[in-house]
Parts: C-alpha cells; sequence; structure tokens
C-alpha cells in the first residue's frame, strides 16, 4: 500500500476533523482558521481536536476565543519553522487553558435570563422494557445505598449543564411510559424485603405534574407496597397535583438543592432556591416527609459562605423529624456528559475546574471534595444525632475522612437508611 506524501496526511487529517461532531459545531470562522493552522502548521489530528475543545471551552468560560487568542500569541512568537511556531502556539494555549482550571472559579453577574430554544414537548412511549432497575451509578468501587429506580419518565425539561441524563434520551422530548401502571403491577418485590426506590434518575419526578397518569400510577406501586420507601426527587416547584393527591405515608419528595449562584449559572429552568425550599415546606406541612441531596456541591469563590447560609435556611425552615435524609455529592461526569456539554456550548464554568479520573467517571480531586463535605456536614452539626446522612458515590476513605466512619458493605448502608427513614414514617403513622 502506497505511503501517503504530506499533502495526503494533511488531507486526511483534515477530513477526519470534517466528521468529527465537535468540530462541525463550530462556527464557520473557526473552523476554517482551525483548517488554516492544520495546513500553515502541520499539527497533528489530536491537537487539531484539542483546539476544537479549547475553543469550546474558551466560550463557555467567557474567554477570548480560540482565533483572538491564537492570533496575539503569533505576534509574540519569534518566526521560525511553521511546524515549531504552530506547536509552540499550541502549547502555549494549552498551558493558558490550565492555568483557568487551576484558578478558583469566579462566577459573574446572573445569567438567569439565558437565550437558548430549550422548549420540550410531553409524548408517551411503548416498550418492553420494565421500567424497574438499580441505580444506573451503582457501583462497588464506591459506598453505594443499592437504590432501585423506577424510570416513569424518560428525559428532562431541565437543562443542568452537568446533567447525564441529556445524554441517553432524544434531547428535544420528554417521554411517559404509556404502560407505567401495568409495569409498575407487575414488578415483584420480597414482602419480608425492606426497599428504597427512586424515580427521579431518568428525568426530575415532578416535572411533568400528574400528566398521563405518571403520578397517579407512582402513588398506587407505593400503597399496594408499604414495604417500600418511594423517592420522588426533583428541582421543581411543581407539586400542585402531589398536594391534591390521597398520598401514602411511605412516598417523600427530595430536593436538589445549590445556592442560587450555582442555579443561576448552571441548572437552567430550575425552580430557584427559595421555590424549592417553599414547595418542600408545603410538602411537609402536608404530612409528606422531605429529603435535600447537596448533590452536586461546587467548588467555585465564595462557596463556603454560599452552602453555609443554604444550610442554615434548611435548618430554620424544616424539623429533623421532617426529614428523612441528606445526602452529600460533588461534581461528577460520566464522559459522554463533557461532550455533551461543548456540543451545546452554552455558558458553563463546571469544566473551568480542576477534574480527575475516579471509579471511572470523572470527579473533582479528592483534597476539594473533603473540604467540601466536612465544611457542610459541620453546619449540619444540630441535625447530626436525628438525620441520616450520606455520601453519594464516593469511596470508603472519604467517609472515614468526612464523617468518620463508613458502613462495612452496601448492605449495610442500605439497611442503615432504610431502618432510619422508615423509622420516621412509622412514628408518623402513629400520630408521634
Amino acid at each position: 500500500m502506497p505511503q501517503l506524501g504530506k499533502n495526503g496526511r494533511l488531507s486526511k487529517r483534515l477530513s477526519l476533523l470534517r466528521e468529527n461532531v465537535l468540530f462541525r459545531s463550530l462556527n464557520t470562522e473557526t473552523r476554517d482558521f482551525i483548517a488554516s493552522i492544520a495546513r500553515r502548521h502541520r499539527l497533528t489530528f489530536q491537537q487539531l481536536l484539542q483546539l476544537t475543545e479549547i475553543d469550546i471551552d474558551l466560550r463557555m468560560w467567557n474567554e477570548p476565543p480560540l482565533v483572538e487568542q491564537w492570533i496575539e500569541l503569533e505576534k509574540q512568537v519569534i518566526p521560525g519553522n511553521g511546524t515549531q511556531t504552530g506547536r509552540i502556539i499550541f502549547e502555549q494555549l494549552r498551558h493558558q487553558r490550565l492555568l483557568l482550571v487551576g484558578k478558583e472559579t469566579v462566577y459573574g453577574p446572573s445569567a438567569r435570563s439565558l437565550a437558548w430554544n430549550w422548549k420540550k414537548k410531553v409524548t408517551t412511549h411503548e416498550g418492553n422494557n420494565t421500567v424497574f432497575g438499580m441505580c444506573p451509578v451503582a457501583s462497588e468501587k464506591t459506598a453505594c445505598c443499592n437504590l432501585r429506580t423506577i424510570d416513569a419518565v424518560q428525559g428532562c425539561g431541565f437543562g443542568c449543564s452537568y446533567c447525564s441524563i441529556q445524554t441517553f434520551y432524544e434531547p428535544s422530548d420528554i417521554s411517559v411510559d404509556r404502560d407505567l401502571a401495568t409495569k409498575l403491577g407487575n414488578i415483584t418485590l420480597d414482602p419480608q424485603k425492606n426497599y428504597h426506590i427512586c424515580s427521579g434518575q431518568s428525568s426530575d419526578s415532578l416535572f411533568v405534574g400528574d400528566r398521563f397518569g405518571v403520578l397517579t400510577a407512582q402513588l398506587d406501586f407505593a400503597r399496594r407496597n408499604p414495604n417500600v420507601i418511594l423517592e420522588l426527587k426533583t428541582k421543581s416547584k411543581n407539586i400542585a397535583a402531589l398536594l391534591k393527591a390521597e398520598v401514602p405515608r411511605n412516598i417523600f419528595v427530595s430536593w436538589s438543592l445549590n445556592p442560587q449562584v450555582v442555579i443561576d449559572h448552571e441548572e437552567h429552568f430550575t425552580a430557584a432556591l427559595d421555590e424549592r425550599l417553599a414547595a418542600a415546606r408545603s410538602v411537609a406541612d402536608k404530612g409528606i416527609l422531605a429529603g435535600f441531596h447537596l448533590h452536586p456541591m461546587i467548588h467555585y469563590c465564595g462557596w463556603q459562605r454560599d452552602y453555609n447560609a443554604l444550610i442554615q435556611k434548611v435548618i430554620s425552615m424544616f424539623s429533623v423529624e421532617e426529614v428523612a435524609f441528606v445526602s452529600f455529592g460533588a461534581l461528577t461526569f460520566i464522559k459522554p456528559a463533557i461532550k455533551s456539554l461543548r456540543m451545546k456550548a452554552l455558558p458553563s464554568k463546571v469544566l473551568q475546574m480542576p477534574l480527575e479520573e475516579t471509579a471511572g467517571k470523572v470527579s473533582y480531586p479528592v483534597g476539594i471534595k473533603e473540604t467540601m463535605f466536612r465544611t457542610a456536614w459541620r453546619a449540619f452539626t444540630p441535625w447530626h444525632d436525628s438525620v441520616f446522612f450520606y455520601l453519594c458515590m464516593e469511596n470508603r476513605e472519604l467517609w472515614q475522612s468526612v464523617f468518620g466512619f463508613c458502613y462495612d458493605n452496601n448492605n449495610a448502608f442500605e439497611k442503615a437508611l432504610l431502618r432510619q427513614v422508615f423509622g420516621k414514617v412509622s412514628r408518623d403513622l402513629q400520630g408521634i
């Protein structure tokens, strides 16, 4: 097979680059500029891909774009061999990106008025899936609560920048399982065993309310299975259908919470922090247990002040008897979610942070997570003896560092959680 000459290799690199979905997502000016760099400086295919990612990241972080920065650096580099000049500039750009990642992230003014076409239609689907299974991030590599899930709805109407749901489902639709009630009725559970089941892993549990009977089907399932605690997980304020319904005692609603600055910049189209807490207060007033997930906690300039203020607000609004549990978790990505985030290229700072591989995913270095979780744990001191706390998707060493203990195995973790939550459900049933 004849070897390709320099021009042939260049043509092949450019052809492969034009097929790359991230490269195709760039504007025409940037695509043409990167192609001209390839011709002038003969960068490798991997370097051209990195330039593509650098440009997307710079734009998301509100930094000067690649074209502008390359031209400026070109003026500073001593003229010489074209290939060498290109590699020098490439390394400088790569280094500058690393410097930005190493700095403490600073959020600017509110970004709630995001110009983004995110309107989604709610449809129905049918299929042979059972809708019931284990939590998709369950792993023996981390301390895991053995959570089961119900995929009542596929896709989410919110636009959180860090979300993994958007990588699995059709981005323009939210789809409700047409046979949900039947499939829930076909689930066989051991009546001698207790279960923690959540319906907010493939969508937001409350976003569609009771459209197509999705909420009614889940309430009926909980009513038929008193050995289950069914968690409805949300970032919504859409509780109207829930407040009108007859809710069995083994249902509880959990809210993912973050400071308002994070909601403004990273949790697009979700309810504001005060709206989430007001919704939780209304649910608790109806006698339904509430839960709170400080997940994902995000590390940025001012995070200690903001999370402490958030926690003090939660403590002031709720009694320990009204709260099922509190979890802490860090910003964690599966790799396809990072690609999806770059494809949208919306303003976001979540990739402008130090991230490293851990347990098959990408997350903060352990030191950052340890500091954040310890800060939150200390702020919740008044609740330590009366509310169940846990870390989500974290290793046992981090549990030891934050809480001073860790369960021997995942079954012990699951039993402790169920014992605490069912204990509060039982006390409530007895009117205590």
